[in-house]
């Protein structure tokens, strides 16, 4: 206990300047993009800068409980956080609100929490309890099927609240099992309904066969005769056709007709220009408008305050999920660049601090922060790029949003407290 207390302030100072600079640099491109002439008062409540105001002194409170908790209470209690965050989802089908389409909030006198951004925290704590438990072996398949309840009813139970974009987040966790040990066979699959749900929809299902078949044929010949199997081959080619004729069917009769938009915009399906352009004018307006202002930054930006597009709304939710745009208009390529480098030595420096803990838990819980942050971050920037669909999640501590900064706050702070604790492991 004394050992603890001699080393409480002996934390990772690079991760805690990273993520001031990226609270504070986020507070000013919320202003920016939120003001309408008046004068800035963080003071004012009122205003969304100011109610981001607030969720940063909060976010300093919850860093100081984070940090004055005793680190074998997150592993002791990781199940309940777990279960607790479960308990508050459930709770959304009964009490909830439902804001933009998603039964994702609880209202509080005008305060919203989404319960679905706390769940991130509770399942990085769930999956490094239980992997690191002594009995547990990722090669043994009841403990595959047990690793996969722990991370899929979280996503189940957000998809059923008409929230996909968040859920899509928990699918980075298997990252963290790759690294664990878990069969390569997982990734393969992965791949493969991926490779095979784009060629259906971009091309058809007879396409998307035949490719998979001249693949398969290639694959089968290239190896020796001894790890040759036709029978792998030909099961193989059964589940690409039975996932080919699963996707038609989901894109042509269940996906909603703004989904299929997206997904059509990113795949570049549509080749009428006449609908494009009027595409530009409805479902597109937040993306074309978001890449006027990005392009519009040039090198070094228009300056803090002086961006048009920014100033004048032209994009909505700039301050939320398209608060990249406001970066790249202001600052330019420049500014876009030092973001972007300042999310990568984030995540790197989580992934070096990891790989050093002597615990196995904290090396798991580690992983799980990084590839949650990995994930935000490539999905959102994409986004705005144009480059990955349209898909409404967070930048970690940039965009506007108390429960998505709390809750990363928390998720960051817990592995700090963890990784300050690691000269004391043995």
């Amino acid at each position: 206990m004394r050992s603890e207390r001699k080393n409480f302030f002996k934390i990772d100072w690079i991760l805690v300047m990273v993520y001031f600079f990226l609270i504070c640099f986020g507070l000013a491109n919320i202003i920016s993009s939120s003001i309408s002439g008046e004068n800035i008062s963080l003071l004012d409540f009122n205003t969304l800068y100011g109610k981001q105001f607030v969720f940063i002194i909060i976010s300093f409170v919850i860093i100081i409980i984070s940090l004055s908790i005793e680190v074998k209470f997150y592993e002791r209690f990781s199940s309940v956080f777990y279960l607790v965050c479960i308990l508050f989802i459930l709770g959304l089908f009964l009490f909830g609100d439902r804001i933009n389409g998603a039964l994702s909030w609880y209202s509080f006198s005008g305060i919203t929490l989404q319960p679905s951004e706390f769940m991130k925290v509770g399942v990085a704590l769930a999956v490094a309890k239980f992997i690191s438990d002594f009995q547990t072996n990722l090669k043994k398949s009841q403990d595959q099927i047990k690793i996969f309840l722990i991370i899929f009813l979280p996503i189940l139970l957000i998809v059923l609240q008409n929230d996909t974009g968040t859920s899509i987040v928990f699918l980075s966790l298997f990252f963290v099992l790759y690294r664990e040990g878990i069969s390569q066979i997982y990734l393969f699959i992965a791949f493969l309904v991926l490779t095979i749900s784009i060629l259906t929809i971009k091309t058809s299902i007879s396409t998307a066969l035949f490719l998979s078949t001249i693949l398969l044929l290639l694959n089968y010949f290239y190896k020796n005769r001894k790890s040759r199997s036709l029978i792998k081959s030909i099961l193989i080619l059964i589940f690409s056709l039975a996932i080919s004729v699963i996707t038609n069917y989901t894109y042509s009769n269940v996906l909603k007709t703004h989904q299929k938009n997206y997904i059509s915009v990113w795949l570049n399906l549509e080749k009428d220009p006449i609908k494009i352009k009027q595409m530009k004018r409805t479902i597109l307006y937040n993306l074309n408008e978001s890449e006027k202002a990005i392009s519009s930054g040039g090198l070094s930006g228009k300056g803090y305050l002086e961006g048009t597009r920014t100033i004048g709304n032209f994009v909505p939710e700039q301050h939320s999920d398209y608060i990249f745009s406001s970066v790249g208009e202001e600052w330019g390529f420049l500014g876009s660049s030092f973001i972007i480098i300042l999310y990568i030595i984030l995540i790197i420096r989580i992934i070096s601090l990891s790989e050093m803990q002597k615990n196995h838990f904290s090396r798991i819980y580690g992983y799980s922060v990084a590839s949650i942050i990995f994930m935000h971050f490539m999905i959102n920037i994409g986004m705005v790029l144009g480059v990955t669909p349209t898909i409404g999640i967070p930048l970690p501590f940039l965009s506007y949003g108390g429960s998505s900064l709390l809750a990363f706050t928390l998720l960051l702070f817990i592995f700090i407290r963890l990784d300050a604790n690691r000269i004391n492991e043995w």
